[in-house]
């Protein structure tokens, strides 16, 4: 559990960037192999998600340093 509201709140906007972050990067390769994307498109993709990810995770870290000062 979180100690303070706000890093509740953190945790779960942090939860959904990185289920829909992972849901709409596979369905965008899926979607992409099917309709025969260019590769540039599928990097363009690949950045967004990186990016999404990237941010969940430094999210995620503030929340468990600020924890781990208790």
């Amino acid at each position: 559990m979180a100690s303070r509201p706000d890093d509740a709140r953190a945790a779960r906007q942090a939860a959904l960037v990185l289920a829909g972050t992972g849901l709409l990067w596979i369905g965008a390769q899926i979607l992409g192999g099917r309709i025969g994307w260019d590769t540039r498109i599928a990097i363009l993709f690949d950045l967004a998600a990186l990016a999404g990810f990237t941010w969940a995770l430094v999210t995620t870290w503030r929340i468990w340093r600020r924890r781990q000062g208790k």
